[in-house]
């Protein structure tokens, strides 16, 4: 993978690696906070991983639909803030222009 590229599966969309899911996180947080915290609601309710399967798939299933809509509005800026993050080990600091691109390019909304 290149430091300029979001590694993508066979059907074109973005592999959630640590690099794309710290790019992407504050939109996670936003757009996927109704699934976060009915999981952690869950969680809290019970320790059983077994009760919490469900609501676990519900987050898993809002972060792949957000990362597959940013990779198709800013392809771009995605894979070039993602790329930093990769080449600088998710360090947020050192990729505050690329991240400003993207933030402009894809606005964090619910």
């Amino acid at each position: 993978m290149s430091a300029s590229s979001t590694p993508v599966d066979a059907s074109g969309e973005p592999i959630p690696t640590s690099s794309v899911l710290m790019a992407a996180s504050k939109h996670i947080a936003v757009r996927c906070r109704p699934e976060n915290v009915a999981f952690l609601n869950c969680k809290k309710k019970d320790p059983n991983p077994e009760k919490c399967l469900e609501k676990g798939r519900q987050v898993t299933r809002c972060v792949l639909s957000l990362l597959k809509e940013l990779h198709q509005k800013c392809p771009k800026e995605m894979d070039e803030y993602a790329g930093c993050m990769y080449y600088y080990t998710n360090e947020f600091d050192f990729c505050r222009k690329e991240q400003q691109a993207f933030e402009e390019a894809c606005p964090i909304s619910e």
